[in-house]
């Protein structure tokens, strides 16, 4: 404590001297190379991992949106985003670029860093599960897996009902559960493409597991399916 107040009275004379403000004198004080200037600098509280409380890496989310966890939260916090709906804050997302897909993993992962939701958990406190798997097709021919129904009997388990489609991008389905699904389709070279599907309105936390699992199933048959 006698450290912390001959630090703060250092950082007064410093704003005496110069005419900083007490936050200039203060980051100027704990820069200095000359370590009796700043007797033991004030504690920070420590960073959070973003990454593990979003639910996606920082080298990912850099890599698809040029902005990492720490960035965007900045960005965000200055928009007042944690007092907004979802829907305001991926449109906000969107505004600066961002392409679909990782809009919505932005403000889903910004949502959980500050508490807003848990992981698995919608803001409307609905349940959500989230898998992904990258084939070595075209992009053509993954989107025609589930597009086409013939193809999709083969793999798909119980079926779904497309309820909207934008080729070789998205697609929205609801199964027979009335759970629904949001898919999307990505092109990684000429003969590998990825689909993303997030599987929303489950019932609780166990239902994120166990859909999951099922996803994964459903991902190791249509690998079959197109092999």
């Amino acid at each position: 404590m006698p450290a912390q107040k001959d630090f703060k009275r250092l950082v007064r004379a410093r704003m005496q001297k110069t005419g900083e403000s007490y936050t200039a004198a203060r980051l100027q004080l704990i820069k200095s190379p000359n370590p009796g200037s700043r007797p033991n600098p004030e504690p920070r509280t420590p960073t959070p991992d973003y990454a593990q409380l979003a639910g996606m890496s920082d080298a990912a989310i850099t890599t698809k949106t040029g902005r990492s966890w720490a960035e965007w939260v900045r960005v965000l916090d200055r928009e007042g985003a944690d007092d907004r709906p979802h829907g305001e804050i991926a449109r906000f997302v969107a505004s600066l670029g961002t392409p679909d897909w990782w809009t919505q993993t932005v403000t889903v992962g910004y949502e959980r860093i500050k508490g807003l939701r848990e992981k698995g958990q919608r803001r409307d406190g609905g349940y959500e599960a989230s898998k992904s798997k990258t084939f070595n097709v075209p992009l053509k021919k993954l989107f025609a897996a589930f597009s086409a129904a013939r193809t999709r009997r083969q793999w798909l388990e119980p079926s779904f009902t497309i309820r909207s489609s934008t080729a070789l991008k998205r697609m929205r389905v609801t199964c027979t559960d009335n759970t629904v699904v949001q898919v999307g389709f990505f092109a990684k070279g000429s003969a590998k493409s990825m689909v993303a599907v997030q599987h929303q309105k489950l019932a609780d936390r166990s239902a994120v597991a166990a859909t999951k699992k099922a996803w994964a199933e459903r991902f190791d048959r249509l690998g079959d399916v197109l092999s």
